[in-house]
């Protein structure tokens, strides 16, 4: 019998709520259990193709080709196991479903209600995605906070869960313990309040993961077991760490996955083993040389604050790649659209070991961008071009090097000379304004050209790899690109699509149509960024 943990999170969003669910999937997998996670987002997107990345953060893509939620990327990453669309809910989506089936008569014409329809749906597809995977446990991690309308259904699923299997279902709750700083004490008033809401869903937590500036302290873990009607011992300690990916060992110092087994009756399977993951956080600490990467983008300044989930997926790939060399990252975040307002300010790439340009979309801060591989191409800093990164790097080159003056995308205008533009059938979606979840998405393979850098990079000639665009090399200016010097390294070998270029007597310098940032792995690097990293090591290149 399969078991399920549902996370929430209390007194505020943005507390860990995904790093938690990944942290405790990781220590029950090295307990020798099966484990898979969900994420249940409460908004009624249908799913998180169309959202705006400064709002919402990443768009993560699975294999199976659903956009969704950024935690679905720390799953992958903490478990080392590909999730994939059933393991995804939101608002939309399970409304969209009951309402299928109501026009189909498969309620058969009785009257189709929001309690219980809307949360027997929930529980359905939370028993789906577990029966799939064969998972002994299911994470399912609530999305926004208690006390929110929006959850209030999810929560009601839980509930009812907990009704009908309550030796099988345990609920977490991911709270946050603030210090305010004129005070200078640790307050536990804002997670006694969550705790109450809570309750007033029917649900009563079995285990609290404090979050926190500092560690919690016996008085602090005493004053919520009181009040919050939970052991003492059952109040775990969540301060914040240098790294994500020590949480599973902060975790365990605590014995958190052996107190939930035993709330489950269950026993560990194997001697728990994080030697792994120990010797990775060993590494991170130990690192004192740097790496110091720039990532060109517009998706990260939201007032005056930086938005760095917005590219999460691509520190974390850098991370890993450094951490795996013992190097510690240095990450730059570099504003596309000054380099647009003062083209000058660009020789400051030569600070750095080797530059990023990332996905997006739309036409802001497109020519800063396209400055910026031009300097990188041109002195021989090393480059990766990911998705949008890979066009631009396309239509710097058809400029600058094959002389085609207008060369551009058909996305930023209606241009003379589209080097990059829609496919047949994209424009056909696109003049029917059906932009969700259109693209092209998820795993397509890719043939490697034998000899290039992206050859030794991988170690092999035939790949697959993540998919999240609308837009394609235009296989009409590929000739006289090639004459001019740049690589085809890569094509997709059923519809002859560009995957990858690379320029010709540099260091390093490809761009993929793809997204290699959501395959990569803590202790499994992406080949690609591994091999940036590498150059961007070599003797010659800048060191720090």
């Amino acid at each position: 019998m399969a078991k399920y943990i549902f996370v929430a999170g209390g007194v505020m969003s943005g507390i860990g709520k995904g790093i938690a669910v990944s942290s405790i999937g990781r220590i029950l997998k090295s307990k020798g259990f099966r484990v898979t996670a969900i994420k249940i987002d409460p908004y009624v997107n249908v799913d998180a193709g169309t959202m705006n990345p400064i709002e919402h953060g990443e768009v993560f893509v699975t294999d199976d080709g659903v956009e969704c939620d950024q935690d679905l990327g720390n799953y992958e990453r903490f478990l080392d196991e590909d999730i994939y669309t059933d393991n995804y809910l939101t608002t939309g989506r399970v409304y969209q479903a009951v309402i299928n089936r109501e026009r189909n008569l498969e309620y058969k014409g009785r009257c189709v209600e929001v309690v219980p329809d809307i949360p027997n749906e929930v529980i359905s597809r939370i028993k789906r995605a577990g029966k799939k995977t064969k998972a002994d446990f299911i994470l399912i991690e609530i999305g926004g906070t208690v006390g929110e309308y929006q959850n209030m259904l999810f929560l009601e699923a839980a509930r009812m869960m907990k009704l009908s299997n309550p030796k099988d279902v345990l609920f977490i709750l991911v709270s946050y313990l603030p210090i305010p700083k004129k005070i200078g004490e640790m307050k536990t008033k804002p997670t006694q309040y969550a705790v109450r809401t809570l309750n007033s869903a029917g649900i009563q937590p079995n285990i609290i993961l404090a979050r926190s500036a500092s560690p919690l302290d016996k008085v602090r873990k005493r004053k919520i077991s009181v009040f919050c009607n939970i052991a003492p011992e059952d109040v775990i300690s969540a301060p914040d760490i240098e790294t994500i990916y020590e949480v599973p060992i902060n975790f365990e110092k605590e014995n958190l996955g052996n107190k939930l087994l035993k709330k489950l009756d269950l026993k560990p399977r194997k001697k728990n083993d994080l030697k792994d993951w120990k010797m990775l956080i060993n590494t991170i600490k130990k690192a004192k040389k740097t790496v110091k990467i720039g990532i060109v983008g517009k998706y990260f300044k939201t007032g005056e604050f930086t938005l760095i989930d917005s590219y999460i997926s691509v520190i974390e790939a850098v991370k890993h790649a450094a951490y795996s060399l013992k190097r510690k990252p240095v990450i730059s975040w570099l504003s596309a659209e000054k380099y647009e307002k003062n083209p000058d300010l660009v020789k400051e790439l030569k600070e750095y070991d080797g530059i990023i340009i990332p996905g997006g979309f739309g036409t802001r801060g497109i020519e800063g961008k396209i400055k910026a591989i031009e300097f990188c191409r041109k002195n021989k800093v090393p480059f990766l071009g990911l998705c949008l990164g890979m066009q631009l790097a396309v239509i710097e080159f058809a400029r600058n090097v094959c002389k085609i003056k207008n060369a551009s995308s058909a996305e930023f205008s209606n241009c003379k000379e589209p080097v990059i533009d829609v496919m047949p059938e994209q424009k056909v979606l696109l003049k029917e304004r059906k932009y969700g979840g259109t693209m092209r998405l998820g795993a397509y393979k890719c043939k490697i050209k034998p000899g290039t850098t992206s050859a030794r990079a991988y170690g092999d000639l035939r790949i697959s790899e993540r998919h999240r665009h609308r837009y394609e090399l235009n296989n009409d200016y590929r000739e006289i690109l090639e004459k001019n010097g740049l690589v085809m390294a890569g094509t997709n070998p059923k519809k002859d699509l560009v995957e990858i270029v690379e320029a010709e007597n540099h260091p390093f310098f490809v761009a993929v149509q793809f997204h290699p940032e959501f395959k990569s792995r803590p202790l499994r690097p992406h080949p690609l960024f591994k091999e940036f990293v590498k150059v961007c090591l070599r003797p010659g290149i800048k060191q720090h």
